[in-house]
């Protein structure tokens, strides 16, 4: 491993440890937040377009959602991986998990694009829109759709970037993009400039454009190989033992984030029973909700991180107190958030909907019913990332379906349709479903059992060997 590359390795394996985490989690806090801002470009150009044009992008969201979902939780088994190989000094072992996660997650946004693509019209048709709203939903859902391996690659290259502790590099990607996705909308959106009106499906195209650029300017820094992954176009190469493995690590991420977007769509249907001032209180409370999330993933994400990393350089120690540390912040940070939502809760509300007293009431009361166990949802996420970062992504997914559909929804269901409480019933099932798994998560993490896997040992130690092997070659040679 080079000069460079091994001092951002010892910059998460050494030193104090709030440093390590922070070092990772602002700037992916940061870029989370920019990437956030994505939709709320495309919901800001495309209201102007009226009703129609904004439920024709409402839609597809939850269609988008769900196969981005897949994606991310392929890119969870990759980055952990490489996080320990880094860990464990094995530069040669990074780039070849490198390249072959980044074949196996193109090959299978392809297919994922090609289904959606072709079945488009049946899926909006299936969730029974109207014909004013048809064919620019059909526009934006294909568009996207194309857009998809791009979406993976680029989610992907990010990935890799914070496993080796450099997530500033997509960062700065993302600012450029997301400027870029500003000054495209309306001009694809209406028609300026000699650019032909594509109405709503231009909010789509010019996403689509700057996905194809980020993960250009992507590509072109791992082939370069200078910010701690060196991929060659020999690396591409099928590996298919490999592939399977990383499949197989991946499918319970990408199991569980999906059903997590499953279960959003569920308790939805549930709520929209009530209601449309129901659904309205929720969605507005949703938004504080998904503000307040940001942070708390990207804190999980760099918990998982420096977890791998240390797991892979064999210091267990450390990673537990890493562990430790994490879960004290985002319970600590989340909490005082909570506090402060459940203070302002009908200050909050109101600046999504300012004129409507009832949304304002409901609303307020979700936010002060669920805001006080914000800090176990932190705290639950922390751990979520230990086991990740540790390769338990089997115990992750249980977790999470747990979470979900043992306790989330049928609690929700059974307090709203069968007590007294009625819709509050519904707000109830949050903070009950984020205080048990929090408690589950800890008494989880405190048996230990996360501690005994190490996945740099359930990858062929042959393939291993002869990649160090192939890597040492290619420095007496010169190649660089």
């Amino acid at each position: 491993m080079s000069k460079s590359k091994d001092m951002g390795a010892r910059s998460l394996l050494e030193g104090p440890l709030l440093q390590s985490l922070m070092k990772l989690a602002v700037p992916l806090v940061l870029a989370q937040l920019l990437q956030a801002t994505y939709q709320l470009i495309d919901a800001f150009w495309v209201g102007r377009l009226g009703g129609n044009a904004v439920a024709a992008v409402s839609v597809t969201t939850p269609i988008t959602f769900v196969s981005i979902a897949v994606g991310a939780g392929f890119s969870i088994a990759g980055s952990v991986l490489i996080a320990q190989f880094v860990g464990a000094r094995n530069q040669g072992m990074v780039d070849h998990v490198a390249a072959q996660t980044m074949l196996m997650v193109f090959l299978v946004s392809v297919v994922l694009a090609f289904l959606g693509y072709t079945f488009a019209p049946d899926i909006i048709r299936l969730m029974g829109v109207s014909e004013a709203v048809f064919e620019g939903a059909l526009g934006f859902m294909r568009v996207s759709f194309i857009g998809l391996p791009f979406n993976f690659m680029f989610i992907m290259f990010m990935s890799f970037m914070r496993s080796v502790g450099r997530p500033a590099i997509p960062l700065y990607i993302i600012m450029g993009t997301v400027t870029l996705n500003y000054i495209l909308d309306p001009i694809l959106i209406f028609g300026r400039n000699g650019f032909p009106a594509l109405g709503v499906m231009g909010a789509a195209v010019a996403t689509l454009s700057t996905q194809v650029l980020a993960i250009a300017i992507g590509m072109g820094i791992l082939l370069r190989g200078r910010q701690g992954v060196h991929i060659r176009p020999h690396d591409f190469k099928p590996d298919w033992k490999y592939i399977r493995q990383a499949f197989n690590l991946g499918l319970p991420a990408s199991i569980e984030q999906s059903m997590r977007g499953l279960g959003l769509t569920m308790m939805t249907f549930l709520i929209t029973s009530f209601g449309t001032t129901t659904l309205a209180s929720f969605g507005v409370g949703s938004n504080v909700l998904q503000v307040v999330m940001i942070p708390a993933l990207g804190f999980s994400q760099a918990i998982s991180t420096v977890v791998a990393q240390n797991i892979g350089a064999g210091q267990i120690e450390r990673a537990e107190r890493l562990g430790r540390l994490g879960g004290l912040i985002a319970f600590s940070f989340l909490s005082v958030l909570g506090l402060l939502a459940f203070v302002f809760a009908a200050r909050l509300v109101a600046v999504f909907v300012p004129e409507d007293p009832a949304v304002i009431a409901g609303g307020a009361q979700y936010l002060r019913t669920m805001s006080l166990a914000w800090g176990f949802l932190g705290f639950q996420l922390a751990m979520t990332g230990v086991f990740k970062g540790s390769g338990n992504m089997v115990l992750s997914m249980i977790i999470a379906l747990v979470s979900i559909w043992v306790l989330q929804f049928p609690v929700a269901y059974l307090l709203s349709r069968h007590t007294t409480l009625g819709a509050q019933g519904l707000w109830y099932a949050f903070p009950v479903s984020n205080i048990v798994i929090a408690i589950v998560s800890l008494v989880v993490f405190l048996k230990g059992d996360w501690k005994k896997k190490r996945l740099t040992r359930d990858v062929d130690e042959a393939a291993a060997l002869e990649m160090d092997v192939n890597k040492e070659t290619m420095v007496d040679e010169g190649i660089r």
